[in-house]
């Protein structure tokens, strides 16, 4: 399979529900898709607009700065320590590196791709860009021998659920058992909220707990767009195994995959100042603290959803149907049916929307309730 045959973008099949929503006398209140809609913070931004001189490529290792930014980020909010510069590579965005991990790893035919039941479709996407197998599961005893790449998504999206320590340590396991990359999507890990994970950082694939100290065919991978509002930046990176990160290095030199200077300087800033993104977290805190019970008091069951930027709903009939409900009142979400075949009778909200939209589907809500 190749790029010619990939399916239809997914979100296509939204637009006439779209259509509904905008039809409501309030207007739309679009929770469809997690794209922030907050400032980005002024210390970033000032922090791109020195940089923009930027007349000489950029390096595709990031700057020596950048890569100190990531790795101190690492031990202080992710608990992983003793990282270096061989451990750690910006990204363009995380999404095209989900996408691309197969090709760059020399994966094709034969070979299976795992990722999450409930899943971003990315995963999927990237497997049958070279020919490999998609499996969506979620337990390890299950993975084929096959299996060449593992994808784990903790918090997930859309579901929100967290992996713990142990069944993080069960995942790396039987990935290095299958001679597997383990690669660990943790672009909402700032984000928690649900007990533990209120009080207690979300655990990364690379904690030495998960490990046992070995960093052997693990890699994380981390995005600020949703953080520090950086989504237009494309600013991401992943972190781990030193010879894998070498190997895509390689890789990406040639396929000239850089991450614009001006951006590599605001990384550093944005990475270095937690200020912002305790401030962001709150204004997400206080619009879940509306759409939860709102939801649920309109027939909605919530699931998971202990961390990240979604609430993963159902209220027992087809996703489409719920859909069109929510439509009705001016709401838009996404459909189940796009993160893989097992949640059916799912939607997604998403809480990137403004204070005053989150309030007014709240409102809308609560007329059904």
């Amino acid at each position: 399979m190749g790029v010619a045959d990939l399916a239809d973008y997914p979100w296509d099949a939204v637009a006439p529900y779209a259509d509904r929503a905008r039809a409501h006398p309030g207007g739309i209140v679009d929770l469809s898709v997690g794209s922030p809609v907050d400032a980005t913070p002024t210390v970033v931004a000032d922090a791109l607009r020195a940089a923009t001189d930027a007349h000489a490529y950029p390096q595709t290792m990031g700057t020596p700065a950048l890569r100190a930014a990531i790795v101190e980020w690492y031990e202080r909010r992710r608990g992983v320590p003793g990282l270096t510069a061989a451990n750690v590579l910006p990204t363009v965005g995380s999404k095209e590196l989900v996408a691309l991990l197969p090709l760059l790893l020399g994966l094709g035919p034969g070979d299976v791709v795992v990722h999450p039941r409930a899943a971003y479709p990315s995963y999927e996407v990237g497997a049958r860009l070279v020919g490999a197998t998609p499996l969506s599961s979620d337990a390890p005893a299950d993975w084929p021998a096959e299996t060449r790449l593992v994808w784990l998504n903790s918090p997930g999206n859309p579901d929100g659920r967290v992996l713990d320590v142990a069944q993080l340590r069960a995942a790396v396991a039987r990935a290095r058992e299958l001679g597997a990359v383990l690669a660990s999507d943790e672009c909402y890990a700032e984000l928690g909220w649900a007990a533990p994970w209120d009080a207690d950082p979300v655990p990364s694939a690379l904690d030495p707990r998960v490990t046992g100290g070995s960093l052997d065919g693990v890699l994380s991978v981390y995005s600020l767009s949703k953080q520090s509002n950086l989504a237009g930046y494309r600013a991401a990176f992943l972190a781990g195994d030193p010879q894998i990160v070498a190997r895509l290095l390689t890789a990406r030199k040639h396929l000239g995959l850089m991450l614009p200077a001006p951006v590599q300087a605001a990384m550093v800033v944005a990475l270095g100042d937690d200020a912002h993104v305790a401030a962001q977290k709150e204004r997400y805190r206080a619009r879940r603290a509306l759409l939860k019970p709102a939801l649920e008091g309109a027939g909605f069951r919530i699931d998971a959803s202990e961390a990240g930027l979604y609430l993963w709903a159902t209220e027992g009939r087809d996703a489409w149907e719920s859909l069109g409900r929510l439509a009705d009142l001016g709401i838009l979400a996404g459909p189940g049916h796009f993160y893989g075949a097992h949640f059916p009778q799912h939607v997604r909200l998403s809480l990137t929307a403004s204070d005053e939209r989150i309030g007014a589907a709240a409102e809308r809500l609560a007329e059904i309730s």
